[in-house]
């Protein structure tokens, strides 16, 4: 959806705000002040670069790791405004854009129709929060340039250092994250690449191109999608086994709003859509996602009717059966959007709804009658998902009447704390017996469970609620954490604010910890969106300074503490198994809050969260030892 004109001038930018507050307080703005906050520095400027190409007039964006821990972005779009700003007389409309929070073309100017940036708070954050930044902007003919320093603070006006090299346009934004607002200053390139491989796939033919100067990292990635949307399907379903090969696509325009759809099914039993608005992962959905679900529902039963597939009397097909094995991405762009929900990701523009609705039932109901053999598949896929949920939900009340599952039994092995205020809780998922007995001891009882497990649960990624729910140790799970399961799983329900994770730092553990995860990602995802589920992070490793035993968390940690004391003469001891300590050393390295360390899992990136949860727990082998292969030396645990 390009912009009306290409009037993009000093008048277009409007002001609503000073800059102050963002150093005072940077969590208002970004989110944190980990890494989750560093990275969005990057989106913020690839936003801007992003929103040049849905305007039209970008086709290619340049993201760089420098070798001395700054960042450059650049992009091929016009190039920010350069001439002065009616309301700063004697400053540049660059210069306002980058000292000025919520100064930009997308608060009231004519400079965007489309824009994804409204979610964030603009890139005068990122040069807020930066010891140094650099504006490069080639337009009309000449090469500009503005430096800033400590937080923001311009160090002259916008100059012109020469002429645009061969004719070009465009942004350059440099810049060096402060260390003094952020507890690490150090990128991390695939959550970088991950996030702009999205981005590729949802701005077709938007070349993107990473590259990582870093010594020891290099690395260059480009992302270009001529297939867009359809192409990130097939992406996301590449580590699952595709019902069909075609993937449905169909897309619609009206009153200065747009929707694209894609989907294809697969064998499995999950649901998997992706919605976004302007570029934005709506993960909480929204108009948009309730228009395309009510609709898909609609045109797929009308066609298992036409067709006797359903027969008239019978119930139609529920919409969770007809979407069990879905992947799908429905992606709007619309000039207004209207962001709800505490993480501000859920669409709530209600006309966008009616769009999607009439966009599928007419579209997807043309793809349907052209494409028999494939609905055929989809309507004979939901009527077995039918089945299953009916022979699942005896199930689930046959467990219910058992075990209590509405939490008012508890599993007998669940040695429980004292403590009802859910607040202060938390439950240690231990594996295995002899490590259940140290952590039992090692663990405070007024504030902290124990629920041990015995070997392997069940893999949940390959196989339906109703064989899930006869597992043993499945049921102790549900019964101890007390809010359900699957649709039925109510947050506010929880009995514990942290599930901990607890497995060996071994291959076997790593293991439990993925079966563990995809158990939760699954079947409890709210828990797991709420950031109540955590990893202990075990040490790897001990050794002797004098006669105190120092716990060394990983191989990083054991190579700094080298470097600190390089005439250390003793072997380093790699601890494997959990049951290998006793309780004093399990608690001072693993369950005491004041001295452990851990991981706390998020679902930030949903589409990805999933992939990976088909690679690791799916049936392709070779997929699967590629991607532990990839990121072996990336991560400490190979799980999410």
């Amino acid at each position: 959806m390009a912009g009306d004109g290409a009037s993009y001038n000093a008048s277009d930018i409007t002001v609503l705000e000073g800059l102050e507050p963002v150093r005072m307080r940077p969590g208002m703005y970004i989110g944190s002040t980990g890494p989750t906050g560093l990275h969005h520095l990057i989106w913020e400027v690839v936003d801007n670069a992003v929103d040049e190409a849905m305007a039209g007039y970008c086709t290619r964006i340049d993201v760089t790791l420098l070798a001395d821990g700054g960042c450059r972005v650049s992009d091929d779009g016009r190039g920010f405004p350069v001439d002065h700003h009616p309301q700063y007389p004697g400053k540049s409309a660059a210069e306002v854009v980058m000292t000025t929070l919520h100064a930009g073309g997308k608060f009231g100017g004519a400079g965007y129709k489309v824009s994804g940036g409204l979610h964030g708070v603009g890139v005068s954050v990122v040069n807020a929060l930066s010891t140094r930044l650099v504006l490069e902007v080639d337009r009309e003919g000449q090469h500009h340039v503005i430096e800033f320093v400590n937080g923001g603070e311009p160090k002259g006006g916008l100059e012109v250092v020469g002429p645009a090299p061969r004719d070009r346009t465009g942004s350059t934004v440099t810049f060096w994250p402060d260390p003094a607002i952020f507890e690490e200053v150090e990128f991390r390139a695939q959550t970088v690449t991950e996030r702009l491989q999205v981005m590729a796939f949802l701005n077709r033919a938007l070349e993107i191109r990473f590259a990582d100067q870093r010594p020891g990292n290099e690395k260059r990635e480009t992302f270009r999608y001529n297939g867009g949307i359809v192409d990130y399907v097939k992406h996301l379903n590449a580590s699952k086994e595709s019902l069909f090969r075609k993937v449905g696509a169909y897309q619609q325009t009206e009153d200065r709003q747009e929707v694209e759809v894609a989907l294809q099914w697969n064998t499995g039993f999950h649901e998997s859509i992706f919605s976004f608005a302007n570029g934005i992962s709506t993960t909480e959905g929204g108009m948009h996602e309730e228009g395309f679900k009510k609709a898909l529902t609609n045109v797929v039963n009308r066609y298992a009717k036409s067709r006797n597939l359903v027969k008239e009397k019978e119930d139609n097909l529920d919409g969770k059966d007809i979407r069990e094995g879905l992947t799908a991405i429905v992606s709007v762009r619309l000039t207004d959007p209207q962001f709800e929900g505490q993480t501000k990701a859920k669409l709530g523009n209600v006309p966008m709804r009616s769009l999607v609705e009439r966009a599928t039932n007419e579209k997807l109901a043309e793809w349907l009658e052209e494409n028999p053999t494939e609905a055929n598949q989809v309507v004979k896929k939901a009527l077995l998902a039918q089945r299953a949920r009916v022979a699942a939900q005896q199930a689930r009340d046959l467990t219910r009447r058992k075990s209590g599952l509405d939490g008012a039994g508890l599993p007998g092995k669940l040695i429980d704390c004292s403590s009802r205020d859910r607040r202060e809780c938390e439950i240690f998922i231990v594996e295995g017996n002899s490590a259940g007995s140290s952590a039992k001891d090692a663990r405070d009882p007024r504030t902290q469970a124990i629920l041990p497990i015995r070997g392997k649960i069940l893999n949940v990624e390959r196989a339906r609620i109703d064989k899930m729910l006869k597992n043993a140790e499945i049921q102790a799970l549900i019964a101890a954490v007390g809010a359900g399961l699957g649709e039925d799983f109510d947050v506010g329900k929880i009995r514990y604010h942290k599930v901990i994770i607890l497995a060996d730092a071994d291959v076997d553990g790593s293991h439990i910890r993925t079966l563990l995860l995809t158990f939760f990602f699954r079947q409890m995802k709210p828990l797991v969106e709420g950031g109540f589920v955590y990893v202990a992070q075990p040490p790897l490793y001990s050794t002797l300074v004098g006669k105190e035993k120092v716990y060394l968390k990983d191989d990083l940690a054991k190579d700094a503490f080298l470097r600190e004391h390089p005439d250390h003469k003793h072997d380093f001891q790699r601890l494997k198994g959990l049951g290998e300590m006793d309780f004093h050393e399990l608690k001072e390295t693993t369950i005491d809050p004041v001295k452990r360390s851990l991981l706390q899992i998020s679902v930030e990136q949903a589409a990805l969260a999933d992939d990976v949860c088909s690679v690791l727990m799916g049936d392709d082998v070779e997929l699967r030892r590629h991607f532990i292969q990839t990121n072996a030396k990336d991560v400490r645990f190979l799980d999410i």
